[in-house]
């Protein structure tokens, strides 16, 4: 069911610049609910007919490729959940799955374009929100290319930058991720991964954690994605 809550507008970056009466007008559309880990909030497919945001947890968009499932990205609080799709009106080009217990917040696409074609300043400032996320995507299909070890390096570098808990001199990424997980990431097989994160471990890399994983040595990522 609905869980009535104060919309966390603040939170959420792509409608964090919505004026007091925007946010008033769009505050009776939204509607949060909880997601326990594994559980899918939308099926590649499916009609783009709501928008949605992470507002606790995180999320893992899936794509079927070639007989396998390639996780395309992991989103954290504040970040819009198959917002291209609602925006370009097509149906989600991809799966998203609760990786961890979630709460989202989701607009209906039909009552949320009848409000912005109300108020023309609220699309502009929706816009250039989408612009920025647009430019992300771009940027993580960019970070697909090259060598399972380069690709690899370049999928904690960004994840250290997003979520990354100093530690000493050290950067902790609390995101458990699971060996077939990283895979899917970075487009490679189990036994690929398994062997670079065996690899990293013993050369004191990346080191993996119950909780999460140790990055002692940043400098040497940032070696592999300039090779």
């Amino acid at each position: 069911m609905p869980i009535e809550v104060p919309i966390p507008f603040d939170a959420i970056p792509l409608l964090s610049a919505l004026k007091k009466d925007d946010r008033d007008a769009l505050a009776p559309l939204c509607r949060m609910r909880g997601y326990e880990k594994g559980e899918t909030i939308f099926q590649e497919g499916e009609p783009a007919d709501r928008i949605h945001f992470v507002h606790i947890g995180r999320v893992k968009i899936v794509k079927a490729a070639g007989g396998r499932d390639v996780i395309l990205e992991i989103l954290g609080p504040g970040e819009p959940v198959g917002a291209v799709a609602v925006f370009e009106r097509r149906p989600f080009p991809a799966s998203a799955i609760a990786l961890e217990p979630s709460g989202i917040l989701s607009i209906p696409e039909r009552e949320f374009f009848a409000l912005l074609e109300r108020r023309s300043e609220m699309m502009r400032h929706l816009l250039a929100g989408l612009t920025y996320r647009l430019m992300m995507v771009n940027k993580r299909i960019a970070d697909l290319t090259g060598s399972a070890e380069h690709r690899a390096a370049r999928l904690f570098l960004t994840l250290g930058d997003r979520v990354g808990i100093p530690r000493g001199n050290a950067t902790f990424i609390p995101l458990p991720l699971s060996r077939q997980e990283i895979a899917d990431l970075i487009g490679t097989t189990l036994e690929t991964a398994i062997r670079l994160m065996s690899r990293w471990q013993k050369d004191g890399i990346v080191e993996t954690e119950k909780s999460g994983f140790l990055i002692p040595a940043v400098d040497a990522l940032k070696s592999m994605t300039s090779e």
